[in-house]
């Protein structure tokens, strides 16, 4: 009967290591993307120019 104890106590200690082993592993970090050049932010485009009316044409010099 004894022997059967131990056999239960070794048998529940080899299970709880091998579960602490795989929860308390190294973790894999995640290796982040390749660096890329830090880019400005973009300038927003330029407003597009209000359309008014074509300014009146000049008048001609007088003729002599």
């Amino acid at each position: 009967m004894r022997k059967w104890i131990l056999l239960l106590l070794a048998m529940v200690m080899v299970i709880n290591v091998a579960f602490m082993a795989l929860g308390c592993g190294e973790k894999k970090v995640e290796k982040p993307a390749a660096k890329e050049e830090a880019k400005p932010p973009e300038a927003p485009a330029p407003a597009a120019p209000a359309t008014t009316a074509p300014a009146p044409a000049a008048p001609e010099a007088t003729k002599k």
